[in-house]
């Protein structure tokens, strides 16, 4: 049977979790990904440290054991789309906990799928209305591959497949992009020329 395993937290908190500017900072990044525990955060930041611990090692090391060992982590970062495949350990060095958080199922669903926000987005696959290709995925953290980005999709039941739709334009909602001009706000040009016809039909 084998001895049985033992959970242990795969994450670890910042040295001073009571910081203001700390604090403000993680709301701030929940609010704009839909993280549900300040948890989630601290696990990509254990995993982003971790990374950047093996691009670390890497780089002390001598170049022929460098050149055997460096590729496998770059190709590794690259299918998830973290790096691109020019990228060297120095674009490793220099990424972002928003990177990561940006590979989430949750952040590309909402962006592919026009979610209005990462909650909403959070709701659907947890509810199993996301699939990637023929399966049904509900966890929100679940790191999406470059392979796999175009596969996303709803599932041919749910009721969001009529409740999505793209917005029409980019510098607004649908809703305020058909409003009509109100007499009182014209352009000046026009009411120019309107002044002008009047004056002409006058003298004639």
């Amino acid at each position: 049977m084998g001895d049985p395993k033992t959970s242990r937290k795969v994450w670890k908190k910042p040295k001073r979790p009571l910081n203001y500017d700390l604090k403000m900072d993680e709301l701030k990044t929940l609010g704009t990904f839909g993280l549900k525990t300040k948890q989630e955060l601290w696990k990509t930041q254990t995993e982003l440290s971790r990374v950047r611990l093996q691009a670390r090692s890497l780089l002390a090391l001598r170049q022929e054991e460098r050149k055997k060992k460096e590729p496998i982590l770059m190709q590794s970062l690259t299918k998830i789309g973290l790096v691109d495949e020019s990228s060297t350990l120095d674009d490793v060095l220099n990424l972002q906990v928003n990177d990561l958080l940006s590979r989430r199922l949750q952040t590309i669903t909402q962006r592919k799928l026009f979610f209005k926000t990462p909650y909403q987005a959070r709701q659907a696959i947890v509810h199993g209305h996301i699939m990637i290709g023929d399966s049904i995925i509900t966890i929100p953290s679940y790191v999406v591959k470059t392979v796999e980005e175009n596969k996303i999709h709803l599932t041919p039941e749910s009721p969001f497949n009529q409740m999505l739709s793209k917005p029409e334009s980019d510098l607004g909602s649908p809703e305020t992009e058909n409003l009509e001009i109100q007499p009182d706000e014209q352009p000046k040009n026009e009411e120019q020329e309107a002044k002008q016809g009047v004056k002409k039909e006058s003298t004639e």
